[in-house]
């Protein structure tokens, strides 16, 4: 806000007419809620999918050592950032006892030369292929499940192909849909992706939380968590009193009064790393429409403080950034106060590796207000399942309201789609 930051801070009343612009929004979501229109908000009661998930996941786990990924995109962004929590793609990492679990993996980028490398370094008696795609036809996706068909055709285990594969897409509507045909061929199992539920807003349903119960994550406390924001918003005394819409009105207004085109979310935890990946997908995705939106920037701290965050700070102002804030401060090993003497830096003696963590965000926040930069803080207690699917839940239901005051479909991708189609078209020319 301007009373903080001076001239590039935003004025109340800009804030204030987003604000009254988004009670009617806010209304219309209400309104989904009530009949059902909107699955998305309803996605914290759909504990029987789960349980579906859960039971198939179970099958397919017996005797594997690795449990492989298939998607791209909104298939496999959400389920890295639930897996993450999880303690998957931090090194040495055994939390919860993760080494007992088949390794999980996701490939997400179709890379022809990972893709060949990693079918060839695999034990695929002892792997099995989640294969993820909700119109059952994105093209990198069916490469990799081909590819792995071959794979392990080729190591004369076509007959367990049933028992090596996992599928999940749209319910049968009479659409083409080649990764169902594809499965079905085999007699393979499939779980249904709900066709009212896009794929980036999906983290929530069994596309991410697959990913979780392949972690021994609580998916009930997850879905809980997304359920107390659903809870806030049906409890809300309009736009102003509920905090996704806050946080859209802000963001929206920085980018149309004060030219905020880039907008960055730093958490400082390696366990929500993907998690800001996933939020670029989301907003990139869902905003960038018709000349509209903003670019939205992953960053990581502490990390990116040496990387990035000289732009934030002296570069144009055309900024916000959003630091995600935990609470770390006892967390980490205690520095040996000789050691930290014999290094010169005694100032760091006697305090935890999260002591170091906790003042760096807390300082990072306050570097950007002094020298006049936009900044919002998200504070979290306790990183757990719970605050992640209210983390999620926040985000989706934030960027739908953005959506409303930028005056954009969030639910489309016409540019991706006319990607989609040249490409097909170049390799059937």
């Amino acid at each position: 806000m301007d009373s903080a930051i001076g001239a590039r801070g935003l004025p109340a009343a800009a804030l204030d007419a987003r604000l009254q612009r988004l009670d009617t929004a806010l209304s219309g979501l209400l309104g989904q809620y009530e009949d059902k229109s909107l699955p998305l908000l309803r996605v914290h009661e759909q504990g029987a999918s789960v349980e579906t998930a859960k039971a198939a996941l179970q099958r397919l786990s017996e005797n594997a050592r690795t449990l492989v990924f298939f998607g791209t995109g909104g298939s496999s962004l959400g389920g890295q950032a639930i897996a993450q929590l999880g303690g998957w793609f931090i090194p040495g990492d055994q939390m919860r006892g993760q080494a007992k679990r088949p390794r999980t993996r996701f490939y997400a980028n179709l890379d022809p030369r990972t893709l060949e490398s990693t079918l060839g370094a695999l034990d695929l008696e002892r792997t099995r292929f989640i294969v993820i795609s909700k119109s059952g036809n994105t093209p990198e996706t069916l490469v990799q499940c081909l590819a792995a068909l071959k794979a392990v055709k080729d190591a004369g285990l076509e007959d367990r192909i049933s028992q090596l594969f996992l599928g999940l897409t749209e319910p049968d509507s009479g659409k083409r849909n080649s990764l169902r045909t594809l499965f079905d061929s085999f007699g393979i199992e499939m779980l249904d992706h709900d066709p009212g539920i896009g794929g980036r807003f999906s983290a929530l349903t069994n596309v991410g939380l697959l990913a979780a119960l392949t972690r021994g994550l609580d998916t009930a406390a997850m879905l809980a968590g997304a359920g107390e924001v659903i809870e806030a918003m049906l409890g809300c005394n309009g736009a102003a009193d509920f905090a996704p819409a806050q946080g859209a009105a802000a963001s929206i207004a920085l980018l149309e009064e004060k030219a905020c085109r880039v907008q960055v979310l730093m958490p400082y935890s390696d366990r929500l790393e993907r998690f800001a990946a996933w939020y670029v997908q989301l907003t990139a995705e869902s905003l960038g429409k018709n000349g509209k939106g903003f670019t939205p920037v992953a960053a990581l701290g502490p990390v990116d403080q040496h990387s990035q965050l000289q732009l934030y700070l002296d570069g144009p102002r055309e900024h916000l950034v959003t630091i995600v804030r935990t609470a770390c401060q006892s967390a980490g090993p205690v520095i040996d106060r000789s050691l930290a003497e014999r290094a010169g830096a005694g100032y760091l003696g006697g305090h935890t590796a999260g002591c170091l963590v906790a003042a760096e965000q807390d300082a990072i926040a306050q570097a950007l207000l002094d020298e006049g930069r936009p900044v919002r803080t998200v504070d979290i207690g306790t990183l757990d399942e719970k605050t992640l699917g209210s983390l999620m839940m926040h985000f989706m239901l934030e960027t739908i309201l953005s959506a409303h005051l930028l005056g954009v479909d969030p639910f489309d991708q016409p540019a991706v789609e006319a990607g989609k189609i040249l490409t097909r078209r170049k390799l059937e020319g």
